[in-house]
């Protein structure tokens, strides 16, 4: 059994991390059900455990979270999707990576679904999309932007934490920091694009391609 949650308005960083917290725990025990939960926050900065403050440019802009999760520096914001994912790796088989994997594959799945192609990079952490409309990059090839970002964390083989889509985010925000340690790519959203894709138009997407590859339900 997998619950659903969407939550309207704006989402505090703290009490997103209590309810996964207490949510995790309870999972654990099995005494509930596995969850996504679809948020947004308030503008802020999470700091993961591998973040450099250097990456940290505008330290006073926002609200900087020091979060267990793994990766660097995130924006969370206005216009951009959170999907926090508190699943139970003991039933789904305990093996990181693989489902590190499948949060890749969940979030191109769901681009595609808005004729949006996201790639896979060696050595940078979230979902790229290519900027033919752009500049080449320094080494000649074309430029990339990122539009999801992806951090985890598992507390007795549950995890929470999950990934984060730019729908219509203010772009300008992530120059407060260096996105997950990466200054010499930018960042976009579905609207930057192009694409006049609404929240709930993404939230669609993101269930009915979660049992595409996770293999349950929405």
């Amino acid at each position: 059994m997998l619950e659903w949650i969407t939550s309207d308005g704006l989402t505090e960083y703290a009490q997103a991390v209590a309810f996964m917290e207490d949510r995790v725990d309870a999972i654990h025990r099995g005494t509930a059900p596995e969850c996504i939960w679809l948020v947004e926050h308030p503008p802020l900065y999470t700091a993961g455990t591998s973040a450099d403050v250097a990456d940290l440019v505008s330290p006073d802009r926002f609200p900087v979270h020091q979060t267990r999760r793994g990766g660097q520096y995130t924006y969370h914001g206005p216009g951009q999707r959170v999907a926090y994912a508190m699943l139970d790796l003991n039933k789904r088989g305990r093996d990181v990576r693989r489902y590190v994997q499948n949060l890749e594959a969940w979030v191109i799945a769901t681009l595609a679904e808005f004729n949006v192609a996201g790639h896979i990079r060696d050595g940078r952490v979230g979902v790229w999309v290519e900027r033919p409309d752009k500049p080449l990059h320094i080494n000649g090839t074309l430029a990339e932007d990122k539009i999801a970002a992806i951090g985890v964390r598992l507390r007795k083989w549950v995890t929470f934490h999950g990934l984060s889509i730019n729908v219509e985010p203010d772009l300008e925000h992530f120059s407060g920091i260096v996105p997950c340690g990466i200054s010499e790519h930018g960042v976009t959203s579905l609207v930057d694009l192009g694409l006049p894709v609404t929240m709930a138009d993404l939230d669609v997407a993101l269930k009915s391609n979660f049992q595409q590859v996770f293999g349950d339900k929405a």
